[in-house]
């Protein structure tokens, strides 16, 4: 495992590049550089080399089996239930809920949990600047409930409007359902007091983690939130695996999403008796490599720490910020006050699809379309941004390729 970085010393980006092989590798003859982070971020050797231990020591399904291999495989898939727990601040390892991502949670929630409470002149509140995966399963959950979207609008400067936030709660309010940092903007969003005004009126609260968990320290009883979602691929795990928290009282109460084995005590054709938490939720074989993969990624994000990860991302954002202001013809989209490392942006003449195409040859790999937000851009009135995205194996050196790449795109198409 990495060593951590001395307190108060400078951070060590290129010890930790050295655990990514992939960063050694050159794109058309060109370094690559690579900024698409918010869309999925790379993988540490230590991450691979589980994945590799598990296929080739111990790979055997779990729980049940009375042979050393299920054995290993169970102990390693609990642990790392039991790291995520700590991870994020969990009361109880009951309340960690594997998943295929942020999307199956955020679902499976809708489902769970909406599907069964919710009727007609219930609401529920989303923004304007949200993922459709969390957009679309409340809307589902609408159609199938007779219940209404009410939306927060955002400022110019992708920041939720509060005061609108604060007029659209109410009696009816039912479920709050709010990225905890926009893909599209970068905006990091006030959710605790979030939470607390939608505590106010009785309404539960999901937070939408899959931008914040690889960027920053969470602590779901600070947040107070009725349930959190995160996915293992941007957070330098595996793909195709996910958490979904939620609070143990409202997890007992929900109905079980997917109905197969593991998630029963016992089945006859009269009735069936569904497990306890968290095996409720987990029907079938699960991704037991993606489980024990991802406890690895966060081991290997927790020996660096979660507040110098930030602390050093915050400054690179910064740097990258100021170098992108002073780019004639682009403009940023998305400048809230308190931002995660995003840059997404537009450039006169030149569409995001031919930036990305023109980055690329230079080996830069950025995101360039609507980036599943697409009543952002409507917001602001373009069809499609470039999104630079930044993970803590980033650095000035790359920023200075990226702003280079774009002047050399200008002079092409001038």
């Amino acid at each position: 495992m990495t060593a951590a970085a001395p307190h108060g010393a400078a951070f060590p980006v290129e010890r930790y590049r050295a655990d990514f092989p992939v960063l050694a590798r050159r794109v058309h003859d060109q370094p690559l550089v690579y900024l698409d982070n918010a869309a999925t971020a790379q993988k540490p050797r230590q991450v691979m080399e589980t994945l590799d231990d598990y296929y080739r020591d111990y790979n055997s399904n779990i729980h049940r089996g009375v042979h050393t291999l299920s054995e290993q495989a169970t102990a390693a898939y609990e642990a790392a239930r039991k790291k995520i727990q700590t991870f994020i601040n969990a009361a109880s390892h009951q309340e960690i809920i594997f998943v295929r991502g942020t999307t199956e949670a955020i679902n499976l929630v809708a489902q769970s949990y909406g599907r069964n409470r919710l009727g007609a002149g219930d609401e529920i509140i989303v923004s304007e600047m949200e993922h459709h995966s969390n957009i679309v399963p409340w809307q589902l959950l609408c159609e199938q409930t007779g219940a209404t979207l009410q939306v927060i609008p955002i400022n110019d400067a992708g920041e939720l409007d509060m005061d609108a936030y604060k007029n659209l709660l109410g009696d009816n309010t039912r479920i709050v359902a709010i990225g905890h940092i926009s893909n599209a903007l970068g905006s990091v969003n006030p959710v605790t007091e979030i939470t607390a005004l939608a505590h106010a009126v009785g309404a539960v609260v999901l937070l939408d983690g899959a931008q914040a968990a690889p960027h920053t320290s969470l602590d779901v009883a600070a947040l107070d939130c009725d349930f959190y979602a995160f996915s293992g691929h941007k957070l330098f795990g595996p793909t195709g695996i996910g958490v979904l928290y939620g609070k143990q009282a409202l997890l007992e109460a929900m109905p079980p999403y997917h109905g197969g084995g593991d998630m029963i005590k016992m089945v006859t054709f009269k009735k069936t008796l569904y497990n306890d938490l968290p095996y409720k939720f987990e029907a079938g074989t699960p991704y037991i490599a993606g489980v024990i993969g991802l406890g690895a990624a966060v081991d290997y994000v927790s020996a660096i720490g979660m507040d110098q990860i930030q602390a050093y991302e915050d400054e690179l954002l910064r740097y990258a910020t100021t170098a992108a202001v002073g780019v004639p013809g682009l403009t940023l989209i998305g400048t809230a006050a308190h931002k995660a490392g995003i840059l997404s942006f537009v450039l006169d003449g030149i569409h995001p699809h031919d930036l990305g195409t023109i980055l690329d040859h230079d080996g830069i790999a950025i995101r360039a379309g609507h980036h599943c937000a697409m009543p952002v851009m409507e917001r602001y009135r373009v069809p499609a941004t470039a999104r630079a995205s930044f993970a803590f194996y980033n650095t000035r050196e790359e920023v200075d390729k990226l702003i280079a790449g774009i002047d050399k795109a200008k002079d092409i198409f001038n």
